[in-house]
């Protein structure tokens, strides 16, 4: 890659939000999760956490996601609960886009605060397990005939709002991942190939340059050629 690459990426990641996430509750169609996807790239959303009874059938479009689906943190779970529960524990405010009592409009949220929003099946909507365990639950205003956005519209609606206040109160104006995040995903997205082999492997990614080289390549290539060697 280019030293141009390399400055875009680090650019994009100056802008990441660790603190704000999504959370798709068995959204199975593949141009709804992926079209959610390209939105949660384009807001700066780092994590995107997927509940589905089968993960094997996760799949995202990449003609609807142009690529966003490597550059998100995907995490996959079989319930939403599970989701829910360790982005509470780490002081996330867990936002159901959901119609019921509870609800309030989706624009009167403060959004600055850490942030996991929530977005239900196409058919179904959110849970009752998903509505239950979220700490709020907002909707969207509609004045037509129709009940409900489709779920990736509905995403980008509420994820672009998400996006204005944290730009006015200055959140994309210094780097926010930890500095281990921001070097980990700097060599993941920077050096895919080698990204894949430690990963293959259970290997430390190693350090690079300001250029995006590695501080150490003869140590890097030996411990290629001796993994190489141990599956021969």
């Amino acid at each position: 890659m280019t030293l141009r690459r390399l400055n875009k990426i680090k650019a994009c990641l100056e802008k990441r939000q660790p603190d704000l996430t999504v959370v798709t509750d068995n959204v199975h169609k593949p141009h709804n999760i992926s079209a959610i996807m390209r939105t949660c790239d384009a807001v700066g959303v780092h994590e995107f956490h997927v509940a589905m009874r089968d993960d094997e059938s996760f799949r995202a479009r990449s003609g609807i996601a142009m690529g966003s689906d490597k550059w998100l943190d995907l995490h996959l779970y079989e319930s939403v609960i599970e989701p829910a529960s360790k982005l509470q524990k780490r002081g996330f405010n867990i936002v159901a886009v959901h119609k019921s009592e509870r609800s309030q409009d989706f624009r009167a949220l403060n959004y600055c605060e850490p942030t996991a929003v929530l977005f239900g099946a196409e058919l179904f909507g959110v849970s009752d397990a998903a509505a239950e365990v979220a700490d709020s639950h907002v909707s969207i205003p509609m004045l037509g005939m129709v009940e409900s956005y489709n779920v990736s519209v509905a995403a980008a609606i509420v994820l672009l709002e998400a996006q204005r206040q944290r730009s006015q109160a200055g959140m994309y104006d210094s780097r926010r991942l930890s500095e281990s995040a921001y070097r980990r995903t700097l060599f993941k997205w920077y050096r895919p190939v080698e990204a894949a082999f430690c990963d293959k492997n259970s290997i430390d990614y190693p350090l690079i340059d300001e250029q995006g080289d590695l501080l150490a390549p003869e140590e890097f290539a030996a411990i290629r050629e001796k993994c190489s060697q141990n599956e021969s």
